[in-house]
């Protein structure tokens, strides 16, 4: 039984890959079947996730059901902040849109882990050098 008006988005930041729905309610944040404040320990990666409905002023307009994959605590923060973003970009265009712009919201976070090469221990870093 799907809701008529849910707006499906994906975000990704580094790995991690977010898949959000947001639902009109009245600002339940539900990731991987627990709340922000269980998923979420610091309270800076509880403000990165809802800063798009601060920018907007839609705070306690809708519910928000996520599932999160891969990377870190970080990257997943921004992968949300990068769903919820284009899920309210769903929800009205025209007003969001800018304002979520301008901030910077909706641009893809293209830095990667860079691969590791063949000979070295890393990415860039090679065995220490010795004369002998």
């Amino acid at each position: 039984m799907a809701a008529k008006n849910q707006y499906p988005a994906t975000g990704r930041r580094k790995s991690s890959v977010a898949r959000v729905r947001l639902i009109p309610g009245k600002g339940d944040i539900v990731i991987n079947k627990k709340t922000l404040d269980e998923y979420f320990g610091m309270e800076l990666l509880k403000r990165e996730v809802i800063r798009p409905f601060t920018v907007t002023d839609t705070e306690s307009k809708f519910d928000v059901i996520a599932t999160v994959s891969g990377g870190g605590t970080t990257g997943q923060a921004g992968a949300l902040r990068h769903g919820i973003s284009r899920a309210l970009c769903l929800v009205d265009e025209e007003n969001y849109r800018p304002l979520l712009k301008e901030v910077g919201f909706l641009t893809r976070d293209p830095r990667m882990k860079e691969r590791k090469k063949y000979g070295l221990k890393k990415a860039r870093r090679a065995s220490q050098f010795s004369k002998r």
